[in-house]
């Protein structure tokens, strides 16, 4: 029994990891054609960067520690902006050059998928454990 709600709380853990991801991307997507952000320069695309770790909370003494997932970063991506022309917009230079985000939604699209196909194997693994659970604990009943 031990053993099924450890593997639940690293599936939230992944559940909610995913659930930042999906934002991070949606972010992405929105600001697609951003050219002036508070500090008046292109959105920058944000990259989310997950990491690994043993979570000792809640553990049996001498436990090494359920595996776990998380968010180590969410950081801008290094890619420069792109340059495109639209002489009428209000952000282009003297020779009609706009300073673009280097977000291509095709990326984002891909990345948002995985995302969520990722949520939905976890959340299928926390449904498995949940009712493998409840039938565990339907076998003294009988």
């Amino acid at each position: 029994m031990i053993q099924l709600l450890t593997g639940i709380k690293s599936a939230t853990a992944a559940l909610s990891a995913e659930r930042l991801r999906l934002d991070v991307v949606g972010q992405n997507i929105a600001n697609a054609q951003t050219t002036r952000s508070i500090d008046g320069q292109p959105y920058k695309r944000q990259v989310v960067s997950f990491e690994s770790f043993l979570d000792r909370t809640d553990t049996a003494p001498g436990s090494a520690g359920v595996p776990s997932v998380r968010i180590s970063k969410v950081a801008p991506d290094e890619r420069p902006a792109r340059s495109v022309y639209i002489p009428g917009h209000p952000d282009a230079d003297a020779q009609g050059m706009v300073q673009m985000p280097d977000i291509n939604i095709h990326e984002e699209m891909a990345d948002m998928i995985a995302a969520s196909r990722a949520y939905e194997a976890n959340l299928a693994s926390v449904k498995t454990a949940r009712s493998m659970a409840l039938q565990t604990l339907s076998i003294g009943k009988r």
